[in-house]
């Protein structure tokens, strides 16, 4: 064997073994959702396939979820490292049982939620729920603000029939009439105004944001094992994550094609539709003044009071600084 052949054949062997190294080098972080994948999920699959975590030696999983709920006790009971969730829902489970999980960097800094109903039902507003019935998903945040808004629209909870339904089947129900009215983020306004116009059908939306309802919503939760055994895989992921946030808003088309390459039944004209939809809860005036990815000691206090509310406790239970952690967020 000649000597040339020898050498190439011993790089050959040295590319395998670094890439072998390289390989196992990287850390795992399993990434918990709160809800089906969509525009607002897009950062995780845009970190994944633009490569923004394997720059910080990361994989990372992503698991399913169905509701804040849901994702907190995965994240609680260690089935996932870091994920997304309500902060609310987070503040209300500290306050009656301290889950281990801290919020570590904020997401939506606006309320995302809403009613949605068909133009044609002749419902205009808030008001017009009195007597109707709304469908909503058993798991989402959403429920504990409903008494908040009804009241601030001079309703309660008796005046409207709820009834509970899995969040695939919202918009079908809405869109045949079985139900007048849905709960459900604004992330979702672009799919169910695509099914809604392929039925022949117009959509309405009415935000709780416009009712007053301000407060941080949708957030980077962290278990607080994870963050005390990994703490540097924490801040590197939160790191690439961060960016990932900062390019999926920025090409949402490309956001789009990144999360259907993955989770191919998701159309990418409507995950780019939705984030291009809620550009306003990402970023706004609360962003402006406070800096993107900044938690203030007087927003988070002013969420709990809404949370505290909203779900019939003491003001008391909890000092909501303790439900948040910025040590990780990037420099």
């Amino acid at each position: 064997m000649s000597k040339v052949k020898k050498t190439a054949i011993r790089l050959t062997l040295l590319a395998s073994l670094v890439s072998s190294v390289s390989a196992m080098a990287a850390d795992q972080v399993t990434f918990q959702l709160d809800w089906i994948p969509g525009g607002d999920k897009a950062p995780v699959y845009v970190g994944i396939q633009q490569g923004f975590f394997a720059d910080e030696d990361l994989e990372v999983k992503i698991a399913s979820g169905r509701g804040s709920t849901d994702a907190l006790t995965k994240l609680a009971t260690g089935q996932s490292d870091i994920g997304s969730s309500d902060i609310g829902v987070l503040m209300a489970a500290k306050a009656l049982d301290n889950v281990p999980v801290v919020a570590v960097y904020p997401y939506f800094t606006q309320a995302p939620h809403a009613f949605f109903v068909l133009k044609s039902s002749g419902i205009t507003s808030i008001k017009d729920l009195k007597g109707k019935k709304v469908a909503t998903s058993p798991f989402t945040s959403s429920n504990a603000f409903l008494p908040l808004v009804l009241q601030q629209n001079g309703l309660s909870e008796t005046d409207i029939q709820l009834v509970k339904s899995d969040p695939g089947a919202l918009a079908p129900m809405m869109i045949t009439g079985s139900t007048d009215a849905i709960i459900a983020w604004v992330t979702n306004t672009a799919l169910y105004d695509a099914q809604a116009k392929s039925a022949g059908k117009e959509l309405i939306e009415m935000p709780w944001s416009n009712s007053g309802l301000s407060l941080y919503s949708s957030s980077v939760l962290a278990s607080e094992k994870f963050l005390t055994e990994r703490p540097d895989v924490a801040k590197r992921f939160i790191k690439a994550f961060a960016k990932s946030i900062e390019y999926t808003y920025a090409n949402p088309d490309q956001a789009g094609i990144d999360l259907h390459k993955m989770v191919p039944e998701v159309d990418a004209s409507i995950v780019s539709a939705q984030i291009k939809s809620i550009y306003n809860l990402v970023y706004n005036d609360v962003t402006t003044q406070d800096g993107f990815g900044n938690f203030t000691d007087e927003r988070i206090q002013k969420t709990w009071e809404y949370v505290a509310e909203a779900n019939g406790l003491s003001k008391d239970a909890l000092d909501p600084a303790t439900a948040v952690n910025n040590h990780f967020k990037p420099e």
